[in-house]
């Protein structure tokens, strides 16, 4: 990553590049798939989308959102981040985080919760290091319909 790159707004032309960051992570997905996703949630300002370049490739993704529920009213979320394996370490999990907490704040909010998959285990002491705390272990289920 050089010096000059910083977060900028996602669009619809960089499905490809969060596509193959996706698939880093074993999420696969098609960029066809992937460029309607951005077109339905980059409008949305309850959705917060942010990229880094490294020349024509993406080197790293950061999707949060803003949700209302019954149990716990007004929350925030990152609900994906990926880095290039190629460029960990570089500081840009970091300054992605950043813009979440930002964008956060700019919307009244106090807290940011993210999950992270057990068998990340590499991911759980960067967020800690970011001030993140666990707060609790969980089972997800999933029932397809």
């Amino acid at each position: 990553m050089n010096a000059a790159s910083s977060p900028r707004a996602a669009t619809p032309d960089d499905a490809a590049e969060i596509a193959r960051l996706s698939m880093q992570l074993g999420y696969p997905v098609d960029t066809s798939s992937m460029a309607d996703r951005l077109r339905q949630l980059l409008p949305r300002e309850d959705h917060f989308i942010r990229v880094i370049a490294d020349g024509p490739h993406l080197v790293g993704w950061i999707a949060a959102e803003q949700r209302l529920s019954l149990e716990t009213g007004d929350s925030f979320a990152i609900v994906g981040l990926v880095v290039d394996r190629d460029a960990h370490r570089a500081g840009i999990g970091s300054t992605l985080v950043a813009t979440v907490v930002d964008w956060t704040r700019s919307r009244g909010g106090s807290r940011l919760v993210v999950r992270s998959n057990v068998v990340r285990a590499e991911s759980h002491p960067f967020y800690e290091r970011l001030g993140f705390t666990r707060i609790k272990s969980q089972h997800v289920y999933r029932r397809q319909i």
